[in-house]
């Protein structure tokens, strides 16, 4: 191989070092893109890595190439490379020879979504994958959480520095739980009890487990919660003689009381962001009510956050409070899987 392809591919060459480095006894598995997405192909990553870990217990270690800068320079920040890092995913040995396949199509997913909107992730992040995170399980993982890699950690490329971040399936009410705590808090005392948050199809959620139930619940009323924003589709707002409406899709009702409760609750600003549409929850002694280009300021004192968070029930239906001009309208809601088909309507 020659100085100039060497050069060509230095980006690529310093992750598979650092793999080789953490397993240097065997060669890993390549899953190659056969037509780059540059070209027009499915595919945005140029490939995913699999090798064969028996830390924590036996289980497959996935490694992405592609969100970093593999070959050339491109993007103007010398000190990062491409989006700043790669995923990897810590799945549990089943006694199968080769590894699964879904995980590749997942991280090759997660890649479709950062390529196509921008939105990167980073440790203590999370993503709902509206369904199990392999297709046509009936696993209770239903989510993903990021955090970095332990035994990867960062590094400097010759395209700047990155860092290796691991995607943990997670349940749909440890997700929420993660939302009201701090999600690298969280992700710390998973650890505990899932060394190397080690994904398991098979498990179930922690937070039928009254101690670790015990420890979000205890950190979430210490800490609040670190998460600032909150989307969801259906989000629609109007304000007539200051008094303030807002359209939300029904079914949140769970996870957006303890996220009031959590950030508003502890003096925090809570952002509710919609397709068009911004609603800011904040705590104050005075009640008010601002609408400047569909975003909605709502100051809540503490009754008024008492009753808002009692006004958002488990179905459709409109529900106005009493000690502050605001109306809660509750609408049915479609919740699809990853490829778009509807799995329940909530009314």
């Amino acid at each position: 191989m020659n100085d100039e392809i060497e050069l060509g591919q230095a980006g690529f060459d310093a992750i598979s070092e650092k793999m080789k480095q953490l397993y240097p006894s065997q060669d890993g598995t390549y899953y190659g893109t056969i037509i780059p997405y540059s070209l027009g192909g499915g595919d945005p990553l140029d490939g995913v890595e699999v090798w064969e870990s028996e830390r924590g217990v036996p289980h497959w270690h996935y490694i992405t190439y592609g969100f970093s800068e593999l070959y050339e320079k491109e993007n103007d920040t010398p000190d990062v490379s491409g989006y700043g890092f790669e995923l990897t995913f810590r799945l549990k040995r089943s006694g199968e020879e080769q590894p699964p396949s879904w995980p590749v199509s997942l991280l090759q997913n997660l890649g479709r979504y950062i390529f196509s909107s921008g939105n990167v992730f980073s440790s203590g992040h999370y993503i709902d994958c509206n369904g199990p995170i392999a297709l046509e399980t009936d696993t209770l993982l239903t989510a993903l959480a990021f955090r970095v890699d332990p035994e990867l950690g960062e590094m400097d490329t010759p395209n700047g520095r990155m860092a290796f971040l691991q995607a943990i399936g997670i349940t749909g009410n440890e997700m929420e739980a993660m939302m009201c705590w701090n999600g690298e808090k969280f992700l710390a005392a998973l650890e505990e009890q899932i060394p190397l948050c080690i994904t398991d199809l098979a498990r179930g959620s922690q937070m039928e487990v009254s101690a670790f139930r015990d420890i979000c619940q205890n950190g979430m009323e210490q800490d609040g919660s670190s998460t600032g924003f909150l989307y969801l589709d259906e989000v629609g707002v109007s304000l007539k003689d200051n008094h303030a409406r807002i359209r939300l899709g029904a079914g949140h009702d769970r996870i957006l009381k303890n996220m009031l409760r959590a950030r508003v609750g502890k003096g925090k600003a809570l952002c509710l962001q919609g397709k068009n549409t911004l609603i800011q929850f904040q705590s104050g002694k005075q009640a008010l009510v601002t609408l400047e280009d569909e975003c909605l300021a709502l100051t809540l004192p503490e009754q008024a956050l008492t009753e808002l968070c009692a006004a958002l029930q488990p179905h459709a239906g409109v529900y106005p409070l009493a000690s502050f001009p605001l109306t809660v309208e509750l609408v049915p809601t479609r919740i699809t899987d990853q490829k778009g088909n509807v799995l329940k309507v909530i009314e």
